[in-house]
């Protein structure tokens, strides 16, 4: 195959023959097997699919977490492949944020200073305004001395997205980033994520197992066995279950066979 130059200008992540396989010989496991996918700026994308299906993979071979065994990523007009693990990281800081389930904050720090860390270890130099204007975004504007373990679940994650929004990234990734809050929580931090592609026009790709969270995407992309399965835009979180079940019958049809 030839090697794919870059997306669009308008095209804020793309994947190309991207393969991903852990292990070697009969004991390997394929987590992507040839994904070709790409994901546009002011876009908001909820990769969904069964346990097993790849989309953390993919979300993390995209965001230059994990390397890919094969293909390409691009970040832009950046294709990650060619960059050494230092411009790697580089470029993580200065255009990809990342929200983790886990929040992933350092207990030792105050809100404040886990909102500023991106900012410290890449050297920038802080813009009070967005800074200002993020923090007050995520509504906590009266626990910035606070530590994580002073907080409840769901204003920890809010740090964890203003710490990702932090450097203004072009992509922000999230892994389940609702997975471990209540209805309420997730809804303002769903909202939240939504406001962000809405105003600013950042690429916003999330990884969820919820139907209700899918909704407040404007494209749903379902994975199996490593594969895209469906792509379509928001359908709407009743039909994005009744697929996601259906896609559930079929592999238990396939697994019974």
């Amino acid at each position: 195959m030839p090697a794919i130059v870059g997306g669009s200008a308008e095209t804020a992540v793309r994947v190309g023959q991207l393969t991903r396989v852990y292990g070697t010989g009969p004991q390997a496991v394929t987590a992507l097997a040839g994904v070709d996918v790409e994901f546009h700026r002011g876009t908001f994308t909820a990769v969904m699919g069964p346990s097993g299906s790849g989309k953390s993979t993919l979300l993390q071979t995209a965001a230059g977490l994990d390397r890919p065994t094969s293909g390409q990523v691009w970040i832009g007009d950046q294709e990650l492949s060619r960059l050494s693990e230092t411009k790697l990281t580089k470029l993580r800081r200065s255009r990809i944020g990342f929200v983790f389930q886990a929040f992933n904050l350092i207990g030792a720090l105050t809100v404040e200073e886990n909102i500023h860390l991106p900012l410290r270890l890449s050297g920038a130099r802080p813009d009070p305004d967005w800074l200002g204007q993020v923090i007050d975004r995520v509504g906590l504007t009266d626990r910035l001395h606070h530590r994580p373990a002073e907080l409840s679940g769901g204003q920890q994650q809010r740090v964890a997205i203003a710490r990702a929004l932090a450097m203004r990234p072009e992509v922000i990734f999230c892994d389940e980033p609702t997975g471990a809050l209540d209805t309420q929580t997730a809804a303002e931090v769903l909202a939240l994520l939504r406001s962000v592609v809405d105003e600013t026009r950042q690429t916003v790709i999330m990884v969820t197992h919820d139907p209700v969270a899918a909704s407040y995407a404007d494209r749903v992309m379902v994975l199996a066995d490593g594969r895209i399965v469906q792509d379509l835009p928001q359908p709407g979180a009743e039909r994005i279950a009744e697929q996601l079940a259906l896609l559930g019958r079929r592999q238990l049809v396939a697994q019974g066979s």
